[in-house]
């Protein structure tokens, strides 16, 4: 199966520092309010996901989330979450690390749509 999300090795990495630290973790793409459109890591639970949230599955053993509204507008892509040195999202837990999560994304390939069902 396709995955619609995934991480580099650093960011996987990263996730394994913040769990040893902070316990399970989850993430939300962010939609561009405070934080602009990053990849928010919370502690697992809180983050109150509404009904129209998105599970679009895990990185690290970390649950990822996105918003119906905007999964309208990404759902043609593969999301992969890289790090990068500076400061990010203030809500989420690596910007006191001076390290950032960061979307990356490519378009899914013809067969990957098939895949999804989405052609």
């Amino acid at each position: 199966m396709v995955e619609r999300v995934l991480a580099t090795e650093e960011a996987i990495a990263l996730i394994e520092q913040l769990k040893a630290k902070h316990g399970p973790v989850m993430f939300h793409q962010s939609g561009g309010c405070c934080d602009g459109s990053s990849p928010m890591c919370y502690p697992d639970g809180d983050l109150i996901l509404g009904d129209q949230d998105v599970l679009l599955g895990e990185i690290g053993g970390a649950k990822f989330y996105m918003h119906k509204n905007q999964f309208d507008y990404w759902k043609h892509t593969q999301l992969i979450i890289d790090v990068v040195d500076g400061r990010g999202g203030m809500f989420s837990l690596e910007g006191v690390l001076g390290k950032r999560f960061l979307t990356r994304s490519r378009a899914f390939t013809k067969s990957e749509l098939v895949e999804l069902n989405l052609i």
